[in-house]
């Protein structure tokens, strides 16, 4: 399954950390950078997909960053992300060659939805939002799951971690990665967590579509 890899820029590490929870739990790959500087070095050597570059870093900034893309032929997509919402500010960043423009403090929820439009539009997106493994489907625009055409309530944590599985079907995802990728902050990976809401979900979905591998994590496959 294709993870768009999405740049994100800010010098704050809560933000930063922010958007890199909301798009990894909606299947993207993400890599960070704090200053302008690293930020042409990561675009150059990492390729990303997009990159989300807030205006103002301690050293150049946003706009300067884009400029130098630009010049160097780097057409990868931009979303800026700043304070300052003014139509001066609006328009520099688009005439640089901006994407689009996304102003603080944000919906998270929104920032993902202008990440996906910019995506579409470059012919880079994600898969389908509709999620299907053997009879279950997860809408994640929607927020319903159905097994069978019957319509499961999950709670909030229930939905990251089934939406999750069901991105990387068939692959086993450790403890740690499903603690950093559903929860977002750091736990022991001997944490009961993530065990009590595999239980969980077992009792909503059945107990045939997540599998245990002893001692490593869990895999959402159909029966066999």
């Amino acid at each position: 399954m294709d993870n768009p890899r999405v740049l994100v820029v800010d010098d704050e590490p809560n933000i930063r950390d922010l958007v890199q929870v909301a798009l990894r739990f909606h299947g993207f790959e993400v890599i960070t950078a704090g200053t302008g500087g690293e930020a042409l070095k990561r675009a150059q050597d990492d390729g990303p997909r997009l990159i989300v570059l807030d205006v103002m870093l301690p050293d150049l900034d946003g706009f300067e960053v884009c400029r130098r893309l630009r010049e160097r032929g780097d057409e990868t997509p931009v979303v800026f992300l700043t304070a300052r919402d003014t139509p001066t500010d609006t328009v520099t960043g688009l005439t640089l060659g901006g994407d689009d423009y996304v102003t603080k403090p944000f919906s998270v929820d929104a920032l993902v939805a202008r990440v996906r439009a910019v995506l579409r539009r470059a012919g880079g997106g994600p898969a389908e939002e509709i999620l299907r493994v053997a009879d279950l489907e997860l809408d994640e625009a929607r927020w319903t799951v159905r097994r069978a055409g019957t319509e499961i309530e999950l709670s909030p944590t229930e939905f990251r971690l089934l939406a999750y599985l069901m991105r990387n079907p068939g692959r086993v995802l450790t403890r740690v990665q499903l603690l950093e990728n559903v929860w977002g902050w750091d736990h022991s990976p001997s944490s009961p967590v993530v065990e009590t809401y595999v239980s969980y979900l077992r009792r909503k979905i059945g107990p045939d579509l997540i599998h245990t591998q002893r001692g490593v994590g869990y895999a959402l496959r159909p029966p066999s």
